[in-house]
């Protein structure tokens, strides 16, 4: 199983979860910041803006919420954001990195420290898991009748790495810097674009045995996501079918 595939089955399980707390929602906003913040808040001239604009709206985000969004990121509202990861081990050793955008390290850093102790972890020193990921652009495509000879090949010729089918659609890797060229040229070919982000990918996992440390670990990414300053959590773990199916 690859690198990132193996989220596939966690990523549609906590999909449902985060829809019932509302997270979904600040995660379509936080989203926009992170590509407001990366390329300008001018959709038109920011493709990945665009798409998480659209994304935004298709998920009944208010006008108002996309706009602010758009301001934190270009530093407009709240002052100039940076982005700050925080690297550390969580339950059974396993590798964290926690991608946050902040107005204050300040209170970021306290904040992220206490919730890797509660986590069951400890947080890092900068670069003590970072070797063990990739930062990778990915692109996801859903839809029907999707041929897939067709879109290795377009994907191929945008600048994309490789294509990988799912369950539920397609993933297309590529280097970071050519994730917008790449996710334009696939929407413009017709497309459905379901996510477009840049992703740590980790290069091995530790395989989780049981439900009981499954459940260690799904609480884990749920207690960093729900912190207003975090954009995404990494974790080296992997969850087989059988045991994910337990937790539902």
């Amino acid at each position: 199983m690859s690198g990132h595939s193996h989220w596939a089955g966690i990523k549609h399980r906590k999909a449902a979860q985060d829809a019932k707390k509302g997270v979904a929602f600040q995660k379509l906003v936080k989203d926009i910041i992170a590509a407001a913040k990366e390329g300008g808040g001018d959709p038109n001239n920011n493709f990945r803006l665009k798409v998480a604009v659209e994304r935004a709206k298709a998920g009944n985000v208010p006008i108002d919420n996309i706009e602010r969004g758009i301001k934190r990121g270009t530093g407009e509202l709240g002052g100039p954001m940076e982005e700050v990861y925080y690297e550390g081990y969580g339950p059974n050793g396993v590798a964290v990195m926690v991608q946050t955008m902040t107005d204050n390290r300040n209170r970021t850093a306290p904040d992220m420290r206490s919730l890797f102790t509660k986590c069951g972890g400890a947080i890092g020193e900068m670069g003590c898991v970072a070797w063990n990921f990739d930062r990778k652009g990915i692109v996801e495509i859903t839809g029907e009748g999707i041929d897939e000879d067709e879109l290795m090949m377009a994907a191929l010729d945008s600048g994309a790495d490789d294509v990988e089918a799912g369950d539920d659609g397609f993933e297309i890797s590529c280097a970071p810097n050519v994730l917008s060229q790449v996710g334009k040229a696939l929407k413009d070919a017709g497309y459905n674009l379901d996510t477009m982000e840049v992703r740590m990918i980790p290069k091995n996992t530790v395989a989780i045995k049981n439900k009981a440390d499954a459940q260690k670990m799904m609480s884990m990414v749920e207690r960093f996501e729900e912190h207003d300053d975090v954009q995404s959590v990494y974790a080296n773990f992997d969850i087989p079918e059988d045991i994910l199916a337990e937790l539902d």
